[in-house]
C-alpha cells in the first residue's frame, strides 16, 4: 500500500483513478483542506475564463462583470453536489460519508481545472483557425474529470458501476431540486423583507406626519 503526501495523493488519484481512489478510502486518506483549495481554483477558474480568455474566443461583454453567476457555477453547484450525493446515500445504501464525498469529489475536478487553465493560456496565442487545440484540451479535461467523478461515487460509496451512475444521475435530479427550493426560500424571503420595510416605511411616514 502506498503513503504518500496530500499533493502525492491526488496525483494517484488522477493518473491511476481505478485504484487510487480504493487506496485513498482504504488508507483513510484526503484532505478537507485540499479540497476546498481545489474548489476556490475552481471558482478561480470559472473567473479566468470569462476575462483572461483570448480576445477572439471571449464572448463575454467584459465591461459588464458579475462575479455572482461564477460563484454559483463554480462553489454552490458543488456543494450542492456533495449535498445533494450525500442525501441519497441511504436511498441507494451507499457507504460514503459528507467529508469523503466532499473530498473526493473536488479531487475529481483537478483535471478540468488544469485543463481549463492550459486552454485560457492556448486562446491567447492561437488564431480562429486553431481553435481545435483549446477545445481538445477542454474536453479532455471535461472527459477525464467525469471519469473520475464516476470512480470516485464508486469508491466512496461501494457501488457497482451501474449502481454509480444511476446515483449520479439521481444526484443531478436531488441539485436541481434542491436550488430549485432555494431559489423559492429566497423569492420568500425578498417578499417578507418588502413587505416589513413597506410596513415600515408607512408607519414611520405617518408618525412624522
Amino acid at each position: 500500500m502506498y503513503e504518500f503526501s496530500t499533493l502525492g495523493w491526488i496525483k494517484h488519484v488522477v493518473f491511476h483513478p481505478v485504484e487510487g481512489f480504493e487506496d485513498m478510502r482504504w488508507k483513510k486518506q484526503g484532505s478537507i483542506k485540499a479540497a476546498l483549495v481545489i474548489v476556490f481554483l475552481l471558482f478561480v477558474a470559472m473567473v479566468a475564463n470569462r476575462q483572461l480568455m483570448g480576445f477572439q474566443f471571449n464572448t463575454a461583454y467584459v465591461k459588464v462583470f458579475n462575479i455572482v453567476p461564477l460563484l454559483v457555477q463554480s462553489v454552490v453547484y458543488f456543494f450542492t453536489w456533495v449535498i445533494g450525493n450525500w442525501a441519497l446515500c441511504t436511498l441507494f445504501d451507499g457507504e460514503g460519508t459528507l467529508k469523503k464525498i466532499c473530498i473526493y469529489s473536488a479531487y475529481a475536478l483537478v483535471p478540468y481545472i488544469v485543463c481549463e487553465f492550459i486552454s485560457i493560456l492556448i486562446s491567447n496565442f492561437i488564431v480562429q483557425d486553431e481553435r481545435i487545440w483549446m477545445t481538445s484540451v477542454h474536453y479532455l479535461g471535461l472527459i477525464w474529470s467525469v471519469v473520475l467523478m464516476i470512480q470516485a461515487m464508486k469508491a466512496a460509496h461501494q457501488y457497482s458501476f451501474g449502481k454509480t451512475i444511476v446515483s449520479m444521475v439521481f444526484t443531478v435530479v436531488a441539485m436541481l431540486l434542491i436550488l430549485f427550493l432555494a431559489i423559492l426560500l429566497l423569492s420568500l424571503f425578498q417578499q417578507v423583507y418588502v413587505f416589513g420595510y413597506s410596513i415600515y416605511t408607512e408607519i414611520a411616514y405617518r408618525i412624522r406626519g
